[in-house]
């Protein structure tokens, strides 16, 4: 396929669908390989609706087609079919059979080990039967499920009847087609009950395969929170009589947020102590806060469009933010957030592969579903609220439920509610959703009788198709310490809305330390030169979390940048001040463990790239380990005591306290692994009681390099655990030499238990091959290689899948050699016969940059 072959839609294009479905009525015949599928649907034109009527169809089998039960003949193409239709009311029939035991794509209606499953965000369902398959056509859906030798037949909204072989669900709020699910199979539930705020009682299941009973009792009361947060914070109660959640092993995404009937990729949803780290039974909760918060936003009120995507999910991702900042550490949460916008968000808006957060065009939106939608646009709203103030934020929100429920909304909805709320101008403020790309702001200081004034200037470079960019609206949250650390300004709001633009603190008598974009206050790359010894101050003193951290990632970032460039570097300085910021037991364990978290390879890259240094992946990564090994060494002491000091003698909980704990231990295993051959970590691999400890020092193993036969006994062990087996075959990626990984990679896709078909498999590997950062971008051009041979592979079985995985082509290459490289892998994928129009467009937007 060829970039002219895919079809561009624009934003500016948008037009209302002129026949509205006041009720669809359908009749599934679950078969494998020919289930048929009966729609009923009563239409009502608009005033001006034209004389025929095209429905969205993809891969169906047309067996009849009626309008008020006369048979009609329909023009059929490959997107669907157009036929005349009345002036008045009318009802359209249809039949179609559809094959899910072929359906490898994971999109539409498909079979995951012997289960009927949907996923049909965002156009799915129109490989179920024809239908408007867009987001602001709304309807009443009944769903009659039919199978006889399946026991379990589940579906959106309440169950309304149910009999030998067949189920018949009644969802009365009405949906878009994305939202529609349908699950079949021999299946057993982890029962609950919750009772609302408005003491309705709703019944609620989570459904699993046998033999994963066991695994269910963690998300259970992780739904029953979210369901409590949900009313206290935001005021919000659920709508139906019953909520059901499905692990399924096949699945292209986390989970899936269908009105009623959520369903889950399994390693989103099954845990236990034994199979299950503290930081996935983190994940899995807020995972499933985030799906459960779609029932208000996302549901309630969806997008009028899919260039209005980040409105339910920019807002959900920070709805569950918040709670999980509420349920463990605000701080240590907000850290974590700003580590993956810039590891993962920040390349993306300065790469080959940047767009707004609401884009102007697409030409396969399942390529947007990207961290600028989700993760930028949860910081478009933080900075919002952050703005407009907690209270405003709150009467914005009631009023935007109160206004737009049952709506298909868009960003210019979402606004009005704030400014008509607060009475604020918030046209600039729009060019976060409008303009692409990271604003980089640079900081000078100058301090002259008792005044210190701080200039900011603001800069966007130009990205694909904006080529200028107009100021941002910057909220920048600024403290101030003395010079012994003491702080004396409390932190205040800035609001930047100029390129160039001072503010002045005064009455000042000495020039203090600046503390700048506090609590990460918006989604910048800040440029603020400063001492190293500023720094370790920051460090030492900072009553900002976010900044104390930040202050030792820069540290960080120059000591690795000087190694890798230079070979050398003074460390000691520095490696005493995050001895003793580690060291103080007064601090959050959870946060001390992210102190000793470095910056990623990626991070260093471009840290040498902003100073117009060169990038040598190699180099980068042996920089890493060399600064890793100085600390172990001059400080063996200290992570012998913090490793003992936070020993944990209670029964296991993946509580906030009890994590933070272990985080810190393993950090400390890590470091002593270097200084005792692994001794500490086999010990620890032997007694472990839960799989944060096993898989820690497994890793630390690994990582190292201590000859052990450890990682095989580790398999052994767990091989009949499927979700363990992920993480065995991802840390092996994950520790392999660069010079090794296509080795390791080629090995592992050899395995028994490799799955090309299974996306969770298949992302253990390849998806953990792409974020090798030395390995991947190996001066042989191997890796890229490698990428490019299974990533053909697998487009022609999930292109949804493929496509995201095409990202990791979006950094880099750092050599003209690397460029020659790069070029000829994605040529080569591009080149496949048939390729998908998911991968054309990804691969061909990165093939534009390397000419």
């Amino acid at each position: 396929m060829t970039q002219a072959d895919q079809e561009t839609i624009y934003l500016k294009d948008y037009q209302p669908y002129p026949f509205s479905p006041q009720n669809v009525h359908l009749t599934f015949q679950l078969a494998p390989e020919a289930t048929r599928v009966r729609s009923r649907i009563e239409f009502v034109p608009a005033p001006d609706a034209p004389e025929t009527m095209f429905l969205h169809g993809e891969k169906l089998k047309l067996i009849s087609c009626m309008i008020d039960g006369q048979g009609v003949e329909p023009h059929l193409s490959d997107k669907g079919m157009e036929l005349s239709v009345p002036a008045q009311p009318f009802v359209f029939e249809c039949e179609v059979e559809i094959n899910p035991k072929a359906n490898t794509s994971l999109d539409g209606l498909y079979l995951s080990k012997g289960m009927y499953c949907t996923q049909c965000e965002a156009e799915g369902f129109r490989k179920i039967t024809y239908y408007p398959d867009r987001p602001d056509v709304m309807s009443v859906f009944t769903v009659r499920i039919e199978a006889k030798d399946l026991p379990i037949l589940l579906s959106n909204g309440n169950l309304a009847e149910q009999g030998e072989g067949y189920a018949l669900w009644h969802d009365p709020w009405k949906k878009p087609s994305y939202l529609f699910a349908l699950v079949g199979g021999d299946l057993v539930h982890h029962p609950d009950r919750f009772t609302t705020m408005s003491g309705k009682d709703v019944e609620l299941n989570i459904w699993v395969r046998p033999g994963d009973e066991d695994k269910c009792a963690f998300g259970m009361e992780a739904l029953k929170t979210s369901m409590r947060w949900d009313e206290e914070v935001y005021g919000r109660e659920y709508d139906l009589d019953i909520f059901n959640i499905v692990a399924v092993d096949d699945f292209n995404m986390g989970a899936m947020e269908n009105k009623g009937l959520n369903i889950f990729n399994s390693a989103a949803i099954l845990a236990n102590p034994k199979t299950t780290t503290d930081g996935q039974f983190e994940r899995i909760e807020a995972i499933i806060a985030h799906e459960y918060f779609h029932n208000w936003t996302g549901n309630r009120i969806t997008c009028r469009d899919w260039f209005q995507l980040s409105l339910k999910e920019g807002l959900t991702v920070f709805r569950d933010a918040q709670f999980t900042s509420d349920l463990r550490s605000a701080p240590v949460k907000r850290i974590d957030d700003a580590i993956r916008l810039r590891s993962v968000q920040f390349p993306e808006d300065s790469g080959p592969l940047a767009h707004p957060v609401r884009p102007e065009s697409f030409v396969e939106i399942n390529n947007f579903y990207t961290a600028t939608i989700y993760e930028k646009g949860a910081e478009v709203i933080a900075m919002l609220k952050r703005i407009v103030g907690d209270e405003a934020y709150a009467k914005a929100l009631d009023l935007y439920f109160e206004r737009h429920d049952g709506d298909a909304a868009t960003i210019e909805d979402w606004l009005k509610v704030f400014e008509d709320t607060t009475g604020q101008d918030l046209t600039q403020f729009k060019n976060w959703y409008q303009q692409a790309g990271t604003p980089h702001v640079s900081v000078t200081e100058q301090f002259e009788n008792g005044t210190f004034t701080l200039t900011f200037e603001q800069k966007t470079a130009p990205t694909p198709g904006q080529t200028e960019k107009t100021p941002q609206v910057i909220p920048i949250a600024v403290g101030l310490l003395s010079q012994d650390g003491t702080e004396i300004q409390a932190t205040k709001l800035l609001k930047m809305t100029e390129e160039r633009q001072s503010f002045d603190f005064t009455g000042l008598k000495e020039r203090p330390v600046a503390s700048v974009l506090r609590d990460f206050s918006a989604p910048v790359q800040l440029h603020h030169p400063r001492s190293d010894q500023e720094r370790m101050l920051l460090l030492a003193h900072d009553s900002d979390p976010f900044n104390t951290w930040d202050a030792n990632n820069q540290l960080q970032l120059d000591l690795l940048a000087d190694l890798s460039t230079d070979g050398t570097a003074d460390q000691t300085q520095y490696l005493e001040a995050l001895a003793l910021a580690i060291g103080d037991n007064t601090r959050d364990p959870a946060f001390r463990a992210q102190l000793l978290s470095p910056p990623s390879s990626d991070q260093v890259a471009r840290h040498l790239q902003d100073q117009s240094r060169d990038v040598d992946p190699l180099k980068i990564y042996h920089a890493r380990r060399s600064l890793d090994q100085e600390l172990a060494t001059q400080h063996t002491a200290l992570f012998e005591r913090l490793y003992e000091e936070n020993q944990i003698e209670e029964d296991y909980k993946p509580n906030a306290a009890q994590s933070g704990a272990r985080a810190l231990a393993n950090a400390a295993l890590y470091r002593l692994t270097q200084v005792d051959e692994g001794e500490c970590a086999r010990q620890q691999l032997r007694e472990a009681n839960n799989m944060t400890q096993e898989l820690s020092a497994l890793s630390a193993l690994l990582s190292h390099h201590v000859e052990t036969d450890e990682h095989e006994a580790f398999y052994e062990r767990w091989k009949h655990e499927r979700l363990v087996i992920n993480n065995w075959f991802a840390i092996q990626i994950g520790t392999a030499a660069p010079d090794d990984l296509v080795k390791v990679a080629t090995r592992l896709t050899q395995h028994n238990d490799f799955e090309l078909k299974n996306p969770n498999r298949f992302r253990s590997v390849i998806g953990a091959f792409g974020g090798a950062f030395a390995g991947f971008h190996h001066p042989s051009g191997s890796g890229y290689a490698f990428m490019a041979d299974w990533l053909i592979k697998s487009d022609a079985i999930n292109p949804q899948m493929t496509a995201r995985l095409c990202s990791a082509f979006q950094q880099g290459p750092f050599s003209e050699d690397g460029k020659i490289h790069m070029r000829n892998a994605i040529d080569r994928l591009l080149q496949t016969d048939e390729l998908s129009v998911n991968t054309t467009e990804m691969a061909t937007r990165i093939r534009q940059t390397l000419n």
